[in-house]
């Protein structure tokens, strides 16, 4: 049974790939008191509706995210000293819970901005009418594959996430078995037990290493058959596929796994603080998404959530992200082979 569930659990992402024919993205293509007449209140709300008697804009907005928990408020400290009289309510889960969430909510959305997703994942919200086209302040300064090809935008890029795997070296010493390079190696029974990965059915690393394998194997566009085939055998040496993208590399420097498929970014932050961990990028490439932004069409869209659009691609913003990844929207260079 458990490996039927994961089994379905790859099957399940594979159903998932029509969201990403961008591949990758190939293309880069108040109640009101009810005492109070209805005449002076709309009166009201006209003059003071998301602003303070000095004209600057206060309100409360939710932000949803996908972004990792321990850089999110480094990110906002711009906005939050730029915007003070702006509440942001985050609400920080892996992607395919926070679109499924959205998703749940579409016939009442509570969401004002979703910040930092997939956007392979983003873009299912588009069926569901539940994205606000909007081009944020500054868009021009966006490269061309990181934002949407249609004005206004549904969708912004702000980085480029890529994967990696984090290796326990001083384990694979003690077990006699050698530290894979590639994804080729991964699938040798001598890994049996001791590889740990993101589930592409919660997670967007997930998904996003499966669909990068599936192209990487393709002998011709769309034809992933190999690419299924190797994915048969590497799940034979899987022993965890986890909710959150950054937990195999977790599971790595805890010692519960050998070898974890995560996000680089943390597969490097927790390489830093462990010296026996190291970092390996497959030679094969390495998989990688666009996280993006995008307004979340509601009846009352507050201007304080086309104000956080705005900074979310600000040269404050673009500086924080590019702290943790090479590739921003607005130009930065990777120096490492990645999956197109």
């Amino acid at each position: 049974m458990k490996r039927k569930r994961r089994i379905a659990s790859f099957i399940a992402a594979m159903a998932m790939l029509s969201l990403m024919t961008t591949g990758c993205v190939q293309k880069m293509d108040t109640p009101t008191d009810e005492t109070t007449t209805a005449a002076a209140t709309e009166g009201a709300a006209a003059e003071t509706e998301g602003s303070d008697s000095s004209g600057t804009v206060s309100d409360t907005i939710s932000v949803y995210t996908a972004l990792e928990d321990d850089i999110i408020e480094e990110y906002l400290t711009s906005f939050r000293a730029q915007y003070p009289d702006i509440n942001i309510e985050i609400t920080r889960d892996s992607t395919g819970t926070i679109i499924s969430k959205l998703i749940a909510e579409k016939d009442a959305p509570v969401c004002d901005v979703l910040w930092g997703t997939a956007v392979t994942s983003l873009l299912g919200l588009d069926e569901y009418g539940l994205i606000e086209p909007y081009d944020p302040e500054g868009i021009d300064r966006v490269l061309p594959q990181f934002k949407d090809k249609e004005s206004p935008c549904r969708w912004v890029g702000i980085d480029v996430p890529e994967t990696a795997m984090l290796v326990n070296t001083a384990e694979c010493e003690k077990l006699g078995i050698p530290v894979p390079t590639s994804y080729a190696d991964l699938i040798d029974p001598v890994y049996a037990g001791h590889i740990a990965m993101s589930d592409p059915t919660s997670s967007g690393t997930g998904l996003f290493i499966i669909n990068g394998i599936l192209q990487m194997m393709a002998e011709t566009k769309g034809d992933y058959t190999k690419g299924w085939e190797y994915l048969d055998q590497f799940d034979k040496n899987v022993i965890e596929y986890t909710p959150s993208g950054s937990k195999p590399a977790k599971m790595v420097a805890s010692g519960e796994a050998l070898i974890g498929l995560s996000m680089g970014y943390r597969c490097v932050t927790l390489a830093a603080e462990n010296p026996e961990c190291q970092v390996v990028f497959p030679s094969e490439g390495s998989a990688w998404d666009v996280e993006a932004n995008c307004l979340i069409k509601k009846d009352n869209i507050k201007e304080a959530a086309k104000i956080f659009c705005d900074w979310a691609i600000s040269d404050a913003a673009m500086a924080s992200y590019q702290k943790e990844y090479p590739i921003i929207a607005t130009g930065g260079d990777g120096d490492r082979k990645s999956v197109v």
